[in-house]
């Protein structure tokens, strides 16, 4: 009978902690997202451009031929191939998804149902968690509330979407006590979070294992038993390993290119309190924002100024329990304080300054590096801090009305953040956040070929072009994913750039450059084999070189500039400790190209550098320096020559 009454419990706890996540949800994002017909948020973007990445990753995976491991695409990263979990594709609902998908056809996304799913989760885990430490359920479904109201889960969700899973570590924390208050180790709950975690995102792996492992250490010190505890961790991380083998995370080599090297990522000192978020968002009515540096924003972690009031007095108040409370749960204290370590790293930064930096073996840096933004990795730490401050108010007399102030404060507190996200969903909804520049005409015809090949670089809008790839069915190796493999990358490149200087074209491909003067070092073997130039937005803040066989002849729209011999000379766009875009600081007076044939031909007698009306005569030119062309001119400041197209005569 007790048992029926306890389950009895749960169920409801669980159903009305999930329905306030479910109104929350539809509070802030409204259904539209629902639709899975409506992609309009994802292709023009939702807070930033990272949405586009995972809904491109889905779409090349939906198009591609259905093999074993699942979520593995030859569309990306082509020719190898590559799994969509390195596009935060999310690739367990990927897998789910597709037979829905194909049956249905035309649009379909599922990131919306997915955030939806989340915020009932993440209702349901929370108040299944401050039903462990409260006896009555609106008690419960207060203290849930400063879990649905989170400001890192509205920072997360469908930004970073798959990181939206933030159910996974209250979950995870939620078992861990259970199982402890039950005197168990194999907590079935905490090896299905473990599993779900690599479908999701690889991100919660280090936090729910940091907490299995600590309840696992905890019970074999007290019990003096671990064969069991180590069986139940091995066999719970090869289910997690098997799954992830499955869902493609380890096809090929693609673990390499594109990262940023750990510590930069890492979390500020003064990240509990600086409700500041991505684009200008405050999480706080009253508090103001901190600096930052770096990549800090990344480890947002504001707390709430309800939760910021409620920890020191609840620390006070309870002074006497905390000691017997941390020494019983020793092993996750410690899995906090190693989490937190490496969210802060070893650039500890505060505010707007790097306090210090310590100096780590280059090999240590680079294991680290894996987990790049490992400011996110404080997470557990956070939740149970909002835990604290909930558990330690539910023990004052009148402890309703105390929890009820206290989830008023923190509502009350992070509302602007909570109203700029419906804003932002809707103004996604409505319109394009960040519209695509491939705006000519020349797209259009260029939709026709099988391939798109990156020959140098990370192309301008990589992502709608990945997306244009996507929608024409075809591959490309650009490399927009999270992570490559670099060193294939290149030597696939060096062949691309061997080819065409000997005058051989693909005629299914389209050659995209994203540097000038590479593509002017390739050009001149094949340029009567296909359409070459230059194609720019209509602001003309993003460009591209390409080489497009079996359209040379055609005439495109005033965005395209084809290379001929009208073709315009600019100067490179290198900038070091010497240079500024091209232009020598020291005299303003020499300007450098990237050496090339085309570059060469104009400059061989040319007696003047023009840029419109204006001619400068030319002095000097000095190639010395492998690569470039180093000109100078009887000018007061070449800096006026940036950006220009040039001529010479």
């Amino acid at each position: 009978m007790l048992k029926d009454q306890t389950q009895h419990r749960r169920f409801w706890l669980f159903f009305l902690g999930a329905l306030l996540g479910i109104i929350a949800f539809l509070l802030v994002y409204g259904v539209a997202p629902l639709d899975v017909t409506n992609d309009s948020f994802c292709r023009g973007g939702y807070l930033e451009k990272d949405i586009q990445q995972h809904y491109a990753g889905w779409l090349f995976y939906r198009q591609s031929a259905q093999a074993f491991p699942l979520c593995v695409t030859q569309s990306i990263n082509a020719p190898d191939g590559i799994s969509i979990a390195y596009t935060d594709s999310i690739p367990l609902m990927a897998a789910l998804c597709r037979p829905i998908a194909n049956a249905l056809g035309g649009t379909f996304q599922y990131f919306g149902v997915f955030t939806f799913l989340c915020f009932a989760l993440q209702g349901g885990f929370g108040a299944l968690l401050c039903g462990l430490f409260v006896a009555r359920i609106p008690q419960a479904l207060l203290g849930d509330l400063l879990f649905i109201t989170s400001p890192i889960l509205y920072e997360r969700a469908f930004r970073h979407t798959s990181l939206g899973a933030q159910w996974l570590v209250l979950a995870a924390l939620y078992f861990y006590f259970s199982a402890r208050r039950e005197g168990r180790f194999a907590s079935r709950g905490l090896f299905a979070v473990n599993l779900l975690a690599i479908g999701i995102h690889p991100y919660f792996l280090p936090m729910t294992y940091a907490i299995t492992l600590a309840l696992l250490l905890e019970y074999a010190v007290l019990h003096k038993q671990w064969g069991a505890p180590t069986l139940y961790l091995i066999g719970n991380m090869g289910g997690t390993l098997l799954l992830g083998w499955v869902l493609g995370f380890f096809y090929g080599t693609a673990t390499s290119g594109g990262q940023a090297l750990y510590g930069y990522f890492s979390m500020n000192l003064n990240a509990l309190w600086n409700p500041s978020g991505i684009n200008g968002t405050v999480y706080s009515r009253f508090l103001p924002t901190q600096h930052q540096i770096n990549g800090n924003y990344d480890a947002f972690a504001y707390l709430g100024l309800g939760v910021l009031v409620a920890l020191p007095f609840v620390m006070l108040w309870h002074r006497r329990r905390i000691f017997p409370f941390l020494r019983r749960h020793w092993a996750l204290c410690a899995a906090c304080f190693l989490l937190t370590v490496f969210a802060v790293s070893h650039v500890v930064t505060a505010n707007g300054v790097t306090l210090f930096t310590i100096p780590l073996p280059a090999k240590l840096i680079e294991i680290c590096s894996v987990f790049r933004s490992g400011g996110r990795l404080f997470w557990p730490v956070y939740n149970l801090l909002i835990m604290t401050a909930f558990v330690g108010i539910s023990r004052l007399p009148r402890a309703t009305v105390w929890l009820l102030l206290l989830v008023i404060v923190q509502i009350v507190d992070v509302s602007p953040g909570l109203w700029q996200r419906h804003q932002d969903m809707a103004s996604a909804i409505e319109s394009d956040a960040y519209p695509s520049s491939l705006q000519s005409n020349f797209w259009q015809s260029a939709s026709c070929y099988e391939h798109l090949v990156s020959v140098e670089g990370i192309q301008d809008d990589a992502l709608h072009l990945a997306l244009f790839a996507a929608d024409y069915q075809m591959t490309t190796n650009d490399p927009f994913a999270a992570r490559y493999n670099a060193i294939s990358l290149g030597e696939q490149r060096a062949l691309i750039l061997q080819q065409l200087a000997d005058g051989i074209v693909n005629s299914n491909t389209l050659y995209l450059f994203e540097e000038e003067g590479a593509f002017l070092q390739a050009v001149e073997p094949v340029k009567e084999l296909a359409w070459c130039g230059r194609v720019t937005s209509t602001d003309s803040t993003n460009s591209w070189y390409v080489i497009a066989p079996g359209l040379q002849g055609t005439h495109f729209d005033e965005l395209c500039t084809a290379y001929d011999e009208a073709y315009p000379l600019r100067l490179a766009d290198y900038t070091d400790s010497l240079w500024n875009r091209g232009v020598l600081d020291s005299t303003k007076k020499t300007v450098c190209f990237a050496d090339s044939p085309f570059t060469r031909s104009k400059l061989e007698d040319a007696a003047y550098l023009c840029a419109g009306s204006q001619k400068y005569a030319i002095l000097q030119v000095d190639d010395s320096d492998p690569g470039w062309l180093m000109v100078t001119l009887d000018i007061e400041d070449a800096t006026v020559l940036w950006d220009q197209e040039l001529t010479t005569q």
